[in-house]
């Protein structure tokens, strides 16, 4: 499936050609404070089929729990997180779905890093739910 998207205030754009099917939410520490929120959700596209049609991120090396080095990209403007991908071998890049226009259409197929889960976030059901910001 192709999908396209950029950064909040538009500096940065891209496609890419990515596999609905692999949409997965991150529950990770890391991910809970890089995004600002209490998960990530991503889907991966190979380095290949991924194209920045505007803009160049900012980049920012982080090291794993595992050991791993990552890139996080953003942008330097709006601080709207792109991408990520492996400092040694970047064949994949994880794109943060939120920037992705077709978001609404990938839904999460997996939750991974769920030891490091906020309790509340598996149980969001019985959470008041209102159309608009009502506070």
């Amino acid at each position: 499936m192709k999908i396209t998207g950029g950064c909040h205030c538009g500096a940065i754009s891209y496609e890419a050609e990515i596999d609905p099917n692999t949409v997965a939410v991150c529950h990770c520490a890391d991910c809970q404070v890089l995004s600002g929120s209490a998960f990530r959700v991503a889907v991966p596209a190979k380095r290949e089929e991924f194209k920045l049609l505007s803009g160049e991120p900012q980049i920012y090396v982080k090291t794993g729990e595992s050991g791993r080095k990552r890139v996080q990209s953003f942008c330097s403007t709006c601080g709207t997180p792109i991408y990520s991908s492996d400092v040694t071998d970047p064949q994949m890049f994880s794109i943060r779905l939120g920037t992705a226009h077709q978001r609404a259409e990938l839904p999460p197929k997996v939750q991974i890093w769920c030891r490091s889960a906020l309790g509340w976030t598996m149980h969001l059901e019985p959470v008041r739910q209102d159309a608009k910001q009502s506070f």
